[in-house]
């Protein structure tokens, strides 16, 4: 598998030959959500689905109480006649309304169990997306990502409420329905009901099947345009530097019209499906009606049969219409969780190993023993690197843009693994360790610290939820930073905007110094951590990173080199290789790269005083 493809593993590959799709994805469903464990929700389940088969009951045989009712009426010459008439029709009233009440009370009762099923899936797919590597989500929109989501736990609530309480019930209520026709009307009128229903489930799947096409055109649309706002929203200032609103709203438009027209299409299909549905049905109307009044013609039915097989039929078409409504849905709901099961498919591309071990991480000496590695798309990456970071120690990475810098502490992360060689920390192959434990055991202050849309205390405490005030506060201090959050009008509470924008740079690069000292891991890992400051706020910072790398093992990836001269160890990468290392004296005696690369930031930087 070439490095940045995603492996996709069917969960019910077993199954994928043998079991109709959905009944797949029902299986894969009720995986998902772990069934119906929870308090009392097999019982909830029972006694909903027991009240929709009563209203069924009930809507089937209703109509046969006004019959009798309005044929007492008919037959009748004295007064007694109409009381029996008003029995009747009272109680049929109440049939009708035990046959509505019964749904809505089945509802209230199924209702736990749906947002239950809801929030574990949503929980299980969202903790699925975390679990999955960086270059899944490299390769992904975050927009895109999040509808898909979105739209598979939505269509959840649909599916099991209709399985469970439509597609049964409805066949046991088209069966009654034919029963009680022949029972009392005769077979003429039951086979009547039955061809109408077969022709109407006939075209109904059929037409469904062809529309299904529309839908996922549709569904692609939708998750383009989705997924084109958030990405742009999420990087608004870079479309106001560039002045690029109206193109940005252009883009937008565009993905959008593509969205409507996918969904005029749909929706026109359900059109035409709804309008052929419609001429089927009212032709089966009219043939019970013309066969009922040809025996009433004949005297062999009253007048309130003729009323009672009306009813029958239009009550008839209510679950018919149900059950063709379902079916559409289901099988679009069905595709809207194609693209949460496919997710859910996706295997990360670094796992744990059966039976992997936590890191004992005591010192935190790092080493790379011979790492080769290559990002998707490129012809170099990292050849053959070959190094130790002795515990306690600071050890700078440097080199050109390109050289490597960035994948050795990617590869320490272990946030993809090298195609040779180890990387080791305390002798320990980071493969052989849980990810948690090894992660547990660094801590990163990168060039963007990017926040959370909350409060200061809570980014600053995100590295150690259960972290007291006090622990805060002496992380905020050594970040040089708690004057800063004790003069704003709400201290802690403050919160500091979509990814941190309403902080300075510096601001922001003291919240992620803070988070560190107050996680206080072994190994110190700082990736180019001021080189996008001014050079006042850099100084300040930098006081800050040499008051947290102290005592600790520490890695240094650095673009300005006045950074990093007092490091115990540089090592100067090119082309994924280590061509120099040493300290900053011995390199600048060498006059080789490092010596170049300082000679000409030197020049740069005299300029730009002179230019002052």
């Amino acid at each position: 598998m070439a490095r940045g493809e995603h492996k996709q593993v069917g969960k019910a590959e077993g199954e994928a030959a043998d079991s109709p799709p959905l009944l797949r994805t029902v299986v894969r469903l009720m995986r998902l959500i772990g069934g119906l464990r929870g308090p009392g929700y097999r019982l909830r389940l029972g006694a909903a689905f027991g009240l929709t088969l009563l209203g069924k009951v009930l809507a089937v045989f209703s109509p046969l109480v006004l019959a009798d009712g309005i044929n007492a009426l008919a037959e009748g010459e004295s007064e007694g006649a109409f009381s029996a008439f008003i029995g009747f029709a009272g109680f049929w009233i109440a049939l009708r309304f035990g046959s509505t009440a019964g749904p809505q009370i089945r509802d209230a009762l199924f209702q736990p169990i749906s947002e239950e099923a809801q929030r574990r899936a949503g929980t299980r797919v969202f903790r699925h997306v975390h679990a999955l590597s960086v270059g899944f989500h490299q390769s992904k929109r975050t927009g895109s990502v999040y509808r898909t989501i979105e739209r598979g736990v939505r269509a959840i609530d649909f599916l099991l409420r209709f399985l469970a309480f439509n597609i049964a019930p409805t066949v046991i209520e088209l069966g009654l329905a034919a029963i009680v026709l022949a029972w009392r009307y005769g077979l003429t009128f039951a086979a009547i009901a039955a061809l109408t229903v077969v022709i109407y489930a006939w075209l109904t799947f059929g037409v469904t099947e062809w529309r299904l096409k529309y839908r996922r055109a549709m569904n692609e649309r939708d998750t383009e345009a989705a997924g084109r706002a958030v990405d742009s929203l999420l990087n608004f200032e870079t479309v106001k530097s560039f002045a690029a609103e109206e193109r940005e709203s252009e883009r937008y438009d565009r993905a959008l019209k593509s969205y409507a027209d996918a969904a005029v299409r749909s929706n026109n299909s359900l059109v035409l499906l709804n309008v052929a549905q419609g001429v089927i049905m009212n032709i089966g109307l009219l043939g019970m009606v013309l066969a009922a009044g040809h025996l009433v013609a004949r005297g062999t039915m009253g007048p309130g049969d003729i009323t009672a097989v009306i009813l029958i039929m239009v009550n008839l078409y209510a679950p018919l219409n149900i059950l063709g409504f379902a079916y559409r849905e289901i099988k679009q709901t069905s595709i809207d969780m194609e693209k949460m099961f496919a997710m859910l498919d996706e295997e990360p591309e670094v796992a744990d190993r059966p039976g992997a071990t936590a890191l004992l991480a005591n010192a935190g000496a790092v080493a790379f023993e011979n790492v080769s590695f290559s990002h998707e798309g490129r012809d170099t990456g990292l050849a053959g690197v070959t190094f130790e970071a002795p515990a306690g120690k600071t050890t700078a990475i440097v080199g050109p843009s390109g050289a490597g810098k960035s994948t050795i502490l990617k590869l320490l992360f272990r946030f993809y693994d090298p195609s040779a060689g180890r990387v080791l920390v305390d002798g320990q192959d980071v493969r052989d360790v849980s990810q948690a434990s090894l992660r547990d055991a660094l801590g990163l202050v990168p060039q963007d610290v990017v926040l959370f849309n909350d409060t200061i205390r809570y980014n600053i405490g995100y590295a150690r939820p259960d972290a007291s005030q006090r622990d805060l506060e002496d992380a905020a201090r050594r970040a040089q930073l708690l004057h800063f959050i004790e003069s704003l009008p709400e201290g802690w509470d403050t919160r500091v905007g979509e990814r941190g924008l309403k902080l300075s740079g510096g601001e922001k690069q003291r919240v992620g110094i803070a988070r560190v000292v107050l996680k206080n891991p072994c190994i110190l890992i700082l990736d180019e951590a001021t080189s996008s400051l001014d050079s006042g706020t850099e100084a300040e910072v930098q006081a800050a990173l040499e008051d947290a790398s102290r005592g600790r093992t520490t890695l240094v990836v650095a673009h300005r080199l006045s950074t990093i001269a007092e490091a115990d160890q540089i090592l100067v990468l090119d082309g994924g290789a280590i061509v120099e290392r040493g300290a900053h004296a011995d390199l600048i005696a060498a006059g080789g790269l490092y010596a170049s690369l300082w000679k000409r930031q030197a020049e740069l930087q005299g300029e730009a005083l002179a230019a002052e």
